[in-house]
């Protein structure tokens, strides 16, 4: 059994007993196979001897439990590292920033503590899942949904305080903005609730966010100055019904009208469910350009061939699928004011997309669930308010790929939500990518989680090869510096990068930094908490 770095073996013992009295002794997990579980499945460090791993992991079920493990921790110096679900593939699962530290794994804390129809709100403790949450929902048939990410086995509370974001409806989709009230349990065992959460005997908690004075909830987000045992969120009443359409273009300067157009569209509320850019050039998410397609880029063709083909082959160059949620009868004149709007791009045409009207049936979900994938639609089940796994057949065994991924980990710098931007960041990119020896793609699309920016996402793999591993870590860290050499920032990562995505945030001698470390050091002296989180190191580990 590892010890965690700066604790002596019988200091180490005697806070494993306190956890033991604390939560129960079946509940404190040391051996090598429990240990191994809270690995990240999707390692960079994958076979090497620099791995981040835990030294052990502590279970409580109740708040007063994790007071108590926070209490011992704080008497021994005892590094922890809370977890929701520990489901947050791509950006380091369930392992910690610093190796030896005790895992605080909250997910037994699983109660759906309130859902209310009446004001669209939950309370839930950590390891509630988004599938916990809408099978609550079903059971009881509210009129509600939940807005969910790929994962739907992760945690709310896990998901929003990493900025995760879903498919919904923009004042959904960003998981921490959707969020209303928190309690934190500070490092030296304190209980905190924030919001009108501080106001004994509230009845509005889910209901009025800031309560009075600063607004501090945002300081438990990607930190470590607490852990997080109770969140509120608000949620999606059902709606009446879900439109789609799509807009194709013909030509490749036409993207930067269609992007600024799409803007106003949402940034008025006419388009309220989240747009998806393409090329039918290319094809769909899992599709591969034809053989002629693939020969005019291989030669680097230049723009007006690419037209040329796509005109000849009947295809636009550039796509949008917009969604509406709401009444019939309104997204259907919503559909048809972005077609006059749309209409501008000289050559744009029109397609008509899908229907539905709610509550889907079951046969409706399994339909929507088969063709997700296999490829042949673009709607996920979570744009309808379900959980799902099904993001996960990516890179899985099957006929076609008997040798299944070893995993990924997510790239995601944030860029400007223009069209100009979207080519800036393929021409650095690609560059980049080049000069590092990694795949060229002919052409990537931002997402577009949120309505005033785009993310990159872009899956780095996995090997079983530490040598290769090693020059991943190398490659995206060099793309990070790239990234914030053209003033476009990570939005999250694996502890792996976090130090050097803290890094580029650099304004000011790095202002941002010396703040969160003087926060540090008043909030959590001992440096307990999820040390080195998103770059935060407690002062006794600061430059070790």
């Amino acid at each position: 059994m590892a010890v965690p770095p700066g604790v002596g073996e019988r200091d180490f013992d005697t806070a494993l007993r306190e956890f033991e009295a604390a939560v129960g002794e079946q509940w404190v997990f040391t051996s090598d196979e429990d240990v191994a579980l809270y690995r990240d499945a999707y390692s960079v460090f994958k076979g090497d001897d620099e791995e981040i791993v835990a030294s052990a992991a502590v279970a409580p079920y109740t708040v007063e439990e994790v007071q108590q493990v926070v209490r011992t921790a704080n008497a021994y110096r005892i590094p922890i590292y809370p977890i929701s679900t520990g489901k947050n593939l791509g950006y380091g699962g369930s392992a910690p920033n610093l190796s030896g530290s005790v895992v605080l794994d909250l997910k037994r804390m699983n109660r759906i503590l309130d859902v209310s129809e009446r004001n669209a709100s939950a309370l839930v403790e950590p390891g509630v899942s988004y599938f916990d949450l809408y099978r609550y929902i079903q059971e009881r048939d509210l009129k509600l949904w939940i807005d969910c990410p790929d994962p739907g086995w992760g945690s709310l509370i896990g998901n929003a305080v990493d900025h995760g974001g879903g498919y919904t409806q923009p004042q959904f989709r960003n998981h921490f903005d959707a969020h209303c009230g928190m309690e934190v349990v500070l490092p030296d065992g304190d209980v905190l609730r924030t919001g009108m959460g501080a106001l004994p005997g509230s009845e509005t908690w889910q209901q009025y966010k800031f309560g009075v004075g600063p607004w501090i909830d945002g300081l438990f987000s990607q930190s470590n100055y607490g852990v997080v045992t109770k969140m509120g969120f608000w949620l999606m009443p059902e709606p009446d019904a879900y439109l789609t359409g799509t807009v194709t273009v013909p030509k490749h300067a036409d993207l930067i009208a269609l992007v600024d157009i799409l803007n106003f569209l949402e940034n008025t509320g006419c388009v309220n469910g989240m747009p998806q850019l393409g090329s039918p050039l290319i094809g769909g998410f899992f599709s591969q350009p034809d053989p002629d397609l693939r020969a005019l880029l291989a030669r680097g063709a230049s723009t007006e061939e690419l037209e040329d083909y796509a005109a000849g082959v009947g295809r636009g160059y550039w796509s949008c699928t917009v969604k509406f949620y709401g009444a019939e009868k309104a997204i259907a004149a919503n559909w048809e004011y972005a077609q006059e709007k749309f209409s501008a791009i000289p050559g744009a045409q029109f397609e008509d997309g899908e229907l539905f009207k709610f509550p889907l049936s079951a046969e409706q979900i399994e339909e929507i669930t088969r063709q997700q994938s296999s490829g042949s639609r673009s709607s996920t089940l979570p744009e309808f308010g379900v959980p799902s796994l099904t993001m996960f057949s990516i890179g899985a065994r099957s006929e076609t790929n008997p040798t299944p991924s070893a995993g990924h980990v997510w790239f995601s710098p944030i860029i400007p939500r223009t069209g100009e931007a979207i080519f800036e960041a393929n021409r650095v990119f690609a560059e980049a990518a080049g000069d590092l020896g990694l795949p060229v793609a002919a052409f990537s699309l931002p997402t577009t989680y949120w309505n005033r920016s785009f993310i990159y996402l872009f899956g780095f793999p996995i090997s079983e090869d530490p040598q290769v591993n090693r020059r991943t870590r190398a490659a995206f860290e060099r793309l990070v510096r790239v990234a914030a050499e053209h003033g476009w920032g990570e939005y999250r990562t694996a502890p792996a990068f976090q130090d050097v995505v803290l890094e580029a945030y650099s304004f000011n001698d790095h202002a941002l930094k010396r703040f969160q470390e003087r926060l540090k050091d008043a909030i959590d002296p001992n440096g307990i908490v999820s040390a080195g989180r998103y770059g935060i190191w407690p002062s006794h580990l600061r430059g070790a």
